[in-house]
C-alpha cells in the first residue's frame, strides 16, 4: 500500500493562465508553510514537478523525506499559445475553444498546447512509475492544479467535466490510498489548519 500526498504549489499571483511557463512561488506565509510540514507524514519520498513554483515548494517541506528528481512529467497543463494570456484574452481570440475547452474537456487541447487526456495519460503513467518506485508507505507530490486534479479525478471515477468542479487550492493536500489496482480517495483539498 501507497498513501499519495498531492500537494498543489504556493501562489504565484498570476492573473493569466500559467502552465509550463516557470514563474516562482510566494511562499511567505511560513505559518501555513509550517502547518502543512505537520501536517505532513515524516520520512516519507518526496518529489516535485520540474517547474520553479513546485520545485521552490518542495524545498521548504521538512520532514528528513527521500528526496526524488524533479519530473517534467508532473508539470501543470501546458496551455500552448494561451499561456501568459488573461482569461479575456483567450476568450477574445479563441471564443468557442476556450469556452469548450472548459465545459466539454476531454480531447480538446489548447492551442499548441494539451488536452485533459494528455495530461491526465501523462501524470498517471509518472505516478504509476513513481509508486513502483517508491521506497517508503507515503509518497509526497508537490506538482500543480492539473496534475494533482487528474489523479483525484482517477481516484473518485470522476469525468473530466466533474473534475474541473473541485477546487485544488495552493499548499492543499489531496491525499488517496493505493492498494495495488485500488484506488480510494481520502481527502481533497485539505488546507491544514
Amino acid at each position: 500500500m501507497t498513501t499519495l500526498w498531492l500537494v498543489r504549489h504556493g501562489p504565484t499571483h498570476q492573473k493569466s493562465f500559467c502552465g509550463w511557463r516557470d514563474v516562482p512561488a510566494d511562499l511567505s506565509d511560513h505559518a501555513q508553510i509550517e502547518r502543512l510540514n505537520t501536517y505532513l507524514p515524516e520520512k516519507s519520498t518526496l518529489i516535485s514537478s520540474d517547474l520553479l513554483r513546485a520545485r521552490q515548494t518542495a524545498d521548504v517541506l521538512t520532514g528528513h523525506h527521500h528526496r526524488m528528481d524533479h519530473s517534467d512529467q508532473l508539470r501543470e497543463f501546458n496551455f500552448g499559445i494561451w499561456d501568459g494570456m488573461t482569461f479575456d484574452q483567450v476568450s477574445e481570440r479563441d471564443p468557442d475553444l476556450s469556452r469548450q475547452f472548459w465545459e466539454k474537456p476531454g480531447h480538446l487541447p489548447a492551442p499548441d498546447g494539451e488536452s485533459w487526456y494528455d495530461v491526465a495519460w501523462r501524470a498517471s503513467r509518472e505516478v504509476d512509475n513513481l509508486i513502483d518506485r517508491c521506497l517508503t508507505k507515503n509518497l509526497i507530490i508537490v506538482a500543480h492544479f492539473g496534475a494533482i486534479l487528474t489523479q483525484v479525478a482517477r481516484a473518485a471515477g470522476h469525468t473530466p467535466v466533474q473534475a474541473f468542479g473541485q477546487h485544488i487550492d495552493n499548499l492543499s493536500v489531496s491525499r488517496i490510498r493505493v492498494e495495488g489496482k485500488l484506488w480510494h480517495l481520502e481527502d481533497v483539498n485539505v488546507t491544514p489548519e
